[in-house]
This record gives C-alpha cells, structure tokens and sequence, in this order.
C-alpha cells in the first residue's frame, strides 16, 4: 500500500522552483522596457542564457539609453536656463537621470547575469529548491506592481490633459498635451508628430523602469527567501529529535550554499537596489511635499494622493519583502538552540557561530543592509526632510495658491 505522502516523479518536478521559472515573466516583462537584456530566458538550461551586444535585445536597450539620454540632456538644458532653482524644476532632471542610470545598470547587470543563472542553476542541482507558490508569488506580483503603475500612468497623463483643455482649448488637443508634458524638450527642438511620439515612448519606458526597478528586487528576494526557508524547515522538522552529527553537517552546508547566493545575486544587484531606495526616498518627499501643496482640479489632487499611496506601499513593499532575506538567515538560531544536550555537537557549535558571525542580507552597495529597522530609518528621514522642505518653501496645506500658479 503507498504512503499517502507519497508523490510521483513528475509531481516532483512539478514542485521543483528553479531561479529561471521564477524569473521568467520579469525578465519578460522588462526586456518590454529595455532591460536586462539576455537571450535565453526561456529556456530552462542555464548555459543557453547568453549576452551578446550584437544582439536585438541588446540594440533595443542601447536605443532606448539614448532616447532616455536624450530627455535627460533637454531636462538639464531646461534646468541650466531656468533661474528658479524651486523643488518642482528639479523633478524632471531628477527623474529622468534617476531612470537613466537604472537602465545602465540593468545593462551592466546583464553581462553578469548567465555566470550568475549558472552558479544558481548549480546549487540547485546540488540542493533543489521545492516551494510550490514560488512562481505564482513572482508572477502575481509581476501582475500587480504594472497593474497599479499603468493606473498611476494613467491618471497622471488625465491630470495633464485636463490642464491642456483648460488652458488652450483652442490648440489640437494632442500637440498641446505633448507639449505641455515635456516643455523642456520643446522649449529647444519645433514640434513634429515623429518626435512627439518618440517623446512619449522614451516617458513610458522610464514609468516603468521606475516601478520595475522595486518588482525586480521583490521577485528576487522571494527567492532567496525561499531557498533559506527551505533550510529552515529542515531544521524545525529535526526539532527535539537526537539527530546524528552528519545531518547537521549537511544542513549547516546547505545553509552556506543559500547564504553564498544571497552573497553573489547581492554584488549583482547591489547598484541597482541602492539607486531603487534613493528614487522611492526622493519622490515620496516630493509626492508628499505635492499633496500638501493647494492643488488645481479633482484630477491633479487624485494622481497625486494616488502616486503618493502607491509610493509608499511599494516602498514598503520592496523594503519588508527583501528584509526578510535577513530574517530568514537568522531563524536557524532559535531552533539550535532547543539542541538537546546529548545531539550536541561541534557541527551544531559552527552552524550557531555562522548563523550569528555572518549577516546575510541585501544591500544598497554595502551602504546599508536591508532589515525591518531600514522602514523606521526611511520613515524617519522622510519625516524630516519634509518638516525642512516645508519650512523653506513656505507651502502649508491650508495656505493659498499663487496668482501665477492660479494663471498657469
């Protein structure tokens, strides 16, 4: 009679949640946007993911570098003309350089990127990963993030044209929008249709990149997560049986196999997390400092609520999921030491000394280590800086707005 736990080759393989499953559809969805541009995705062997600068996906994200290079070069003209040196004239070079510098990354991350798929492709053949919810969390989540940054998308171009119907309701309502979009290209090139459309590709890559730069880290924390997970729960089910030497041996193994991961993905993606946390730290200040500010029409005011809500909780999302990589290094700990004293052993003394000599964690760079208490220290400075900026600007949520702002 079969054991009802049971399950069949297939089902196994089923089970297993390889790195390149998990990462299918974001790597996907941001070769959409330019990014990471790697051959192979799709295939499940690791050595067939290559990078090659001749290829279209290459030349694609070299083209849109040079668009984005392009907005940001008119954003800084505009910035060098313009006298005010105000909050607001700041944003667009802000955020187009931020954008820029993160599509180069994701470039430069990309000629890493096979060596990297190869050494997980040989842990896990080493230590398979079995987490069935795996895929489907990087895929939901994949599914929601673009979701929500498509409506944010959305309601900022509706604010813009109600602007532009108010405002010049006599002009064609689309060269008018375009134009009022991006007045610092404008203000140095005529307008034609080819550029405005261009204009507009160029804006909605760095939307995206903006957002995808966060989904990228969260879909990659969840794996990491889950290969230490699965340590975990070999040592919970071990808890208060006289387990032999060579089992710990093996656990604390499969252990530093999971923290040499978390080590190698952290010099890959480290760049790329620290630019993440400084554009969320910025433009939350920004969105805030805009929600405070008297707004003109029902549109303006529900993009910017709106943009600072999904700010905040993607932040926070980035920010708590990728802290739990850390969290789950530190769990073997606790179950250690519940170690009766008879299965106490040498091998059971090294894994403590590791669990509590190592941090395993991502990092911005290895300027800061992402835990729990990074939300605090984010929260804290946004505070701050917003009191500062408020003092300086002068702008209180009940004060009125400026006649030149009211005529705009």
């Amino acid at each position: 009679m079969l054991r009802k736990d049971f399950i069949s080759r297939s089902q196994y393989k089923q089970r297993l949640a390889t790195f390149q499953s998990a990462m299918k559809l974001p790597m996907v969805i941001g070769q959409c946007f330019g990014l990471n541009p790697v051959i192979g995705i799709f295939d499940v062997d690791a050595t067939k993911i290559k990078f090659k600068l001749c290829s279209a996906r290459c030349l694609y994200t070299i083209f849109s570098i040079l668009g984005q290079a392009s907005m940001l070069f008119f954003s800084i003209l505009k910035y060098l003309k313009d006298t005010d040196t105000s909050l607001s004239s700041n944003t667009t070079l802000a955020f187009y350089s931020s954008n820029f510098v993160t599509t180069v990354l994701f470039l430069r991350m990309a000629t890493k990127w096979p060596r990297l798929c190869l050494q997980i492709s040989m842990t896990e053949a080493t230590s398979p990963n079995i987490d069935i919810s795996l895929v489907k969390k990087c895929n939901m989540t994949c599914i929601l993030v673009l979701a929500l940054a498509l409506v944010e998308h959305f309601l900022s171009d509706l604010s813009g044209l109600a602007a532009v119907i108010d405002c010049e309701p006599e002009k064609n309502v689309y060269e008018a929008f375009v134009k009022h979009s991006f007045p610092w290209v404008y203000a140095f090139v005529p307008y034609n249709h080819f550029i405005g459309f261009l204009t507009q590709v160029f804006n909605i890559q760095s939307t995206f990149t903006w957002s995808f730069a966060d989904l990228f880290i969260i879909c990659i924390s969840f794996y990491l997560t889950s290969r230490l997970e699965q340590v975990n729960d070999k040592i919970v089910k071990a808890r208060g049986k006289n387990m032999p030497q060579h089992f710990w041996r093996t656990v604390r193994e499969d252990y530093n196999r999971a923290a040499s991961l978390v080590r190698r993905v952290d010099e890959v993606i480290g760049a790329i997390i620290f630019i993440s946390f400084a554009n969320n730290l910025f433009f939350i200040c920004l969105q805030l400092y805009n929600t405070l500010k008297p707004l003109h029409g029902y549109e303006q005011a529900t993009y910017f609520m709106y943009s600072f809500i999904f700010l905040v909780m993607r932040s926070l999302a980035v920010s708590l999921i990728a802290a739990k990589v850390y969290a789950a290094s530190r769990k073997p700990a606790t179950s250690l030491y519940d170690v009766s004293y008879n299965a106490y052993s040498v091998e059971i003394q090294r894994f403590l000394n590791q669990v509590h000599g190592d941090t395993v964690a991502l990092s911005g760079l290895q300027f800061f280590n992402i835990k729990k208490g990074l939300v605090l220290s984010i929260a804290g400075t946004i505070v701050t800086y917003e009191l500062v900026l408020l003092q300086f600007t002068g702008v209180t949520p009940t004060s009125s707005p400026p006649v030149a702002d009211l005529l705009s």
